[in-house]
């Protein structure tokens, strides 16, 4: 049962520990006792009444780590498949985003924690931008505890400015009920800088400030956020070590200077950049600036809810432009700047660095038993293991993910999750999607697969809390 905690040992696997050495320990046992990690060796000795996992054969690795995840809008899987940014905000922001009850957030997120952990995805950062009410924020907090995942609250209003909702009453009442030091919680501020002079979310931000909070924030997004949000907030002292910039795909090497210069770290969601237009995937020029980096997947609206498919199409787009501006110097590529590896520890250690989890994202011992076998007898695919690092960034499924372990506690087994009510989840979205149907109804649900964009809204620009346009923004 996922409410008890046994000791558990993970037999003769090849262990990525992920470690500052990126140590890989091949016929290795991992043994964890309560929730952290008791030792790591060959043939280990266990207490009695361990429960044993073969991992023969198998990639032992850190649970994944996933920094920006619109999990309210899981309920919605593949609906927005052909969708640009700009449908996307339409869709979300300015029309129907507003439609959504707790209820449908509730869903959402169960839908989303279910999947993330299905994946081996251990720790998700919920950026949660559909909390118009404290209803909505304790419905997504019911369902964050009701799936036995760790997760980060980053709590947002697409539907109000930041500086208005970050002051009200009930939100700081909120905070106080449901936010404390729950190490299974955690919880950040989640908004967007537009880069008007008048820099009209420094209230928002001097909230965080004041409730010690990081604040995630969509940076460098065509038409949306730009290098002007990231100069606010740089000359007003609010980038810290504990910013997460999500894409930072359209920014200028200043912007990258500052976020370097101030220890932040960003975001990538490929799937999500390559596909919506918030601009080339960046982590080219991130590398260049020596940025931290975390992968995230964005929104199941759109693509797949897990990290395997991050890792895969990071390397794909940072190595296809690596060849193209050789190719443009009539040059060719001789080795990959980026490898297998380096992708393996941004889903892993570099999520727990973005969140300042120096216990969780590697397996040594001491630290949390965040821990995911990838094992599958049954699949041709997972057999031979000759390059783990590649093998988990261009082979292993989710369907490959054996066991999870999430604070020491087994939440997936025999590729099956444990403790979860999928039944019950299924009927939650069901209604969900329901609900959604009778009040767009069937014409516009239709429609809103391909949205037109009306006449009378912003073309690129989401935000409807300030009059500024910076140079790429245009309306129609």
């Amino acid at each position: 049962m996922v409410g008890q905690r046994r000791p558990v040992v993970l037999r003769n696997g090849t262990v990525l520990t992920m470690n500052g050495a990126h140590d890989v320990l091949l016929d290795h046992d991992v043994l964890v006792v309560d929730d952290r990690i008791a030792a790591i060796g060959p043939r280990l000795d266990v207490p009695a009444g361990t429960e044993e996992v073969d991992a023969s054969g198998g990639i032992v690795m850190p649970g994944m780590i996933d920094t920006h995840r619109h999990m309210w809008q899981t309920a919605m899987r593949g609906y927005g498949a052909d969708w640009t940014l700009t449908q996307y905000f339409v869709w979300y922001y300015l029309e129907w985003g507003k439609v959504f009850r707790p209820e449908d957030i509730h869903a959402g997120n169960l839908l989303a924690a279910a999947e993330a952990l299905d994946a081996g995805v251990t720790t998700t950062v919920d950026w949660s931008h559909g909390l118009q009410t404290p209803d909505h924020a304790d419905a997504a907090v019911d369902a964050l505890q009701a799936v036995p995942g760790r997760f980060v609250l980053a709590y947002g209003n697409i539907q109000d400015a930041p500086a208005s909702w970050t002051a009200k009453p009930e939100f700081l009442d909120f905070v106080r009920r449901r936010m404390s030091n729950d190490d299974m919680l955690g919880f950040q501020l989640a908004f967007d800088v537009t880069g008007d002079p008048a820099f009209p979310e420094k209230p928002a931000f001097e909230v965080a400030r004041d409730l010690g909070v990081a604040v995630t924030t969509h940076a460098g997004v065509w038409g949306a956020t730009n290098d002007d949000g990231i100069r606010l907030m740089y000359d007003n002292g609010f980038m810290t070590p504990q910013s997460i910039y999500v894409h930072a795909a359209t920014l200028s090497a200043d912007s990258y200077h500052r976020i370097a210069a101030t220890g932040g770290s960003i975001s990538v969601s490929t799937e999500s950049e390559q596909s919506a237009g918030q601009g080339y995937p960046p982590t080219w020029a991130i590398r260049a600036h020596g940025i931290p980096v975390s992968l995230s997947m964005d929104t199941s609206v759109w693509w797949s809810g897990d990290l395997f498919s991050a890792m895969r199409s990071t390397l794909g787009a940072d190595r296809a432009r690596e060849h193209m501006a050789a190719h443009a110097r009539n040059d060719t590529v001789t080795h990959s700047a980026l490898r297998a590896e380096h992708v393996v520890e941004w889903a892993t250690t570099g999520g727990a660095r973005a969140l300042g989890r120096d216990d969780l994202g590697s397996l040594e011992v001491g630290k949390k038993a965040d821990v995911v076998l990838l094992r599958n007898p049954d699949s041709p695919a997972m057999f031979p293991v000759l390059n783990p690092y590649g093998h988990v960034a261009f082979q292993a499924q989710r369907c490959d993910v054996d066991t999870v372990i999430v604070d020491g506690r087994i939440v997936k087994r025999d590729r099956r999750l444990v403790g979860v009510d999928l039944a019950g989840i299924r009927t939650s979205v069901e209604q969900t999607v329901e609900h959604l149907r009778s009040q767009l109804g069937e014409e516009a649900w239709a429609k809103g697969m391909n949205p037109d964009i009306p006449e009378s809204k912003v073309l690129d620009n989401p935000y409807t809390y300030t009059e500024y346009r910076g140079d790429t923004r245009t309306s129609v």
